[in-house]
């Protein structure tokens, strides 16, 4: 098992929400070390994010050809949003994940599948890592997985990595999401799949 403690200290009923900058997360992983979790600021991160985003593994996010303006003016529009948020994840001062949460009904993914109260979308990009550390994307998951079940009524987590994403697919079934069906979006074929809060609770901690 590992230990871990955290807090969140901006949520809404099932998004976490607060302004661009802003630490709404905080976890003490035995193995991770101390996990921070800021609301994205297309200004200030957007050295970050650009660098990742433009790299090759990370051609399934889809925004490698955005030039650095276009990639913050984005950002700048999801901030805007009520139904999309966007976060950048620390692990100990270093940047290691891009996080966007969403409402499936208010996403061109609702239109896939019979969206349940309480589902939460989810986009998840690794940047960097840190420090070695065993089952690395597996231990960041179960904190990320706490820090967005920490929303009173956030039921379900769902995500829909690329078919041919084979890295996310292994990610999704490690971190103990049941697949669903495949499904056809504008941009991509996604494997639909969902996590509940009740499974997330049974499960506790697998790594490896």
């Amino acid at each position: 098992m590992t230990e871990t403690t955290s807090t969140t200290t901006a949520t809404t009923e099932r998004l976490v929400t607060g302004r661009p900058g802003e630490l709404v997360h905080t976890a003490h992983d035995a193995a991770l070390g101390t996990i921070e979790v800021f609301v994205l600021d297309p200004d200030a991160h957007l050295d970050v994010i650009h660098a990742w985003v433009t790299q090759p593994r990370a051609r399934f996010w889809g925004l490698g050809d955005l030039s650095r303006q276009e990639l913050r003016d984005l950002y700048a529009y999801v901030d805007g949003l009520d139904t999309h948020h966007a976060f950048l994840v620390f692990r100990d001062a270093t940047p290691v994940v891009l996080l966007q949460t969403y409402e499936p009904e208010h996403d061109p993914v609702g239109e896939c599948y019979a969206v349940e109260p309480g589902d939460v979308g989810l986009h998840l990009l690794l940047g960097d890592r840190g420090a070695p550390v065993a089952a690395f994307s597996t231990r960041i998951m179960r904190v990320l997985g706490d820090f967005l079940f920490d929303s009173p009524d956030a039921k379900r987590l769902v995500i829909e990595p690329d078919v041919e994403n084979e890295p996310a697919l292994q990610r999704m079934l490690r971190s103990g999401f049941e697949p669903g069906p495949v499904i056809d979006l504008p941009t991509k074929r996604g494997q639909l799949a969902f996590l509940s809060r009740e499974r997330w609770r049974r499960q506790g901690v697998a790594v490896g």
